[in-house]
Formats: structure tokens, sequence, C-alpha cells
């Protein structure tokens, strides 16, 4: 059976970003036909679920796998409680509102936090409009976790998935750059190993 995945960037990401590209990299190397799909995802909420929910209008949950890095964790986990699919969790936001901006984070700049300060002041009833809350059925998730996330906070993440499979990163950061060593992880849980 060929899978579809779609992956789903995170805020102010691109389908060129690393995590994509391997992931885009090692599903090429499949030869089961699996497809992928990295829209680029508007800003405001409602249009990059839109977007998101368009690409994979016409394909079977059994056939589908979303995964989301960062914001687009938070859009996955929406999209796999509406489809009833599996879901990739890569650092993913739980709680738009209460991620943490570390003055010290070397990853920080005064752009970036002005840019998300004002993404959640302005969409802040789309995003609650999409809340999960609860996962349904957690043996459909997979988190992927890094207790070195300098933005958000990996004991929400955890304890949000309690129940679904777990990878908890010692160290690395909220971009999780040593993502490749996780691929085999991840892929597996998808049904593509």
């Amino acid at each position: 059976m060929a899978k579809t995945v779609l992956y789903l960037h995170g805020f102010m990401s691109a389908p060129a970003s690393f995590k994509a590209q391997l992931l885009k990299t090692a599903l090429a190397e499949k030869a089961d036909g699996c497809r992928y799909c990295c829209p680029q995802l508007p800003i405001p909420p409602n249009e990059a679920i839109g977007t998101a929910m368009e690409a994979i209008r016409d394909v079977p949950a059994h056939e589908l796998v979303v995964i989301g890095s960062s914001l687009g964790g938070y859009y996955a986990n929406w999209i796999a409680e509406q489809r009833h699919c599996k879901a990739v969790l890569l650092n993913p936001v739980i709680d738009p509102w209460r991620i943490k901006i570390l003055e010290d984070s070397p990853d920080r700049s005064d752009l970036q936090v002005k840019a998300w300060l004002d993404f959640r002041e302005t969409y802040a009833e789309e995003l609650e409009a999409i809340c999960v809350r609860t996962v349904t059925v957690p043996d459909r998730y997979l988190l992927v976790a890094a207790t070195g996330d300098e933005l958000l906070d990996w004991h929400l993440m955890q304890n949000h998935y309690r129940d679904a499979h777990q990878v908890i990163i010692e160290g690395s950061n909220h971009g999780i750059s040593d993502f490749e060593r996780y691929m085999p992880q991840v892929l597996a849980f998808c049904g593509l190993s």
C-alpha cells in the first residue's frame, strides 16, 4: 500500500528546511511509491490548514501520515484528529499562548520574537479554534521531543502525548539538528521502514 506523507513546516520556515529535505530524500529512496507532499504554508492558521487539507483531500486515512514540526506539529495534531490518521510531531507547539521566549537563546532574534508575538496576537482566535486539548487515539501519534528545545517546554509535549509513542531526545534543540539520527524511528512508525 502506497503511503502519502504530508510534512508541515514550522513558523517562518519553508519546504526547503533541512528536516523537510531530509525526509523528502529518505522517502524518494523508498521503492513502494510513497508520495511526499510539503506545501508552503501561509501565515494565517485557517489558510495554512486549508492548504494542508487540500493537499490530502483525496488520500484515504489509512494511507496518510502527517508529520509536523513546531507550529506545523500543532496543525498536524488537528489534521490527524480530523482525518483519523497517524501523525509524527517534532517538537510540536502545544499551547501557542505559553511559548517561552528565552532572552539568552542563541537562536532568538528580536525580529523572530516580534514576528511570533504579532502572529499569536493577530491569529489568537484561529489558533484557539484548532486547539486539540486531548488526542483521541494516542496510539496513532509519535512524539519526538528534545529536552534541549530552547523555545518550547518539552514537558508540555510529553504530558500532552503521555499515552502516545515517544522519543525523548536528551539535548538537541528546537530544530532537532540531529534529526537524521531519528529518521529510522520516524519511518518505522509511518510504516515505511
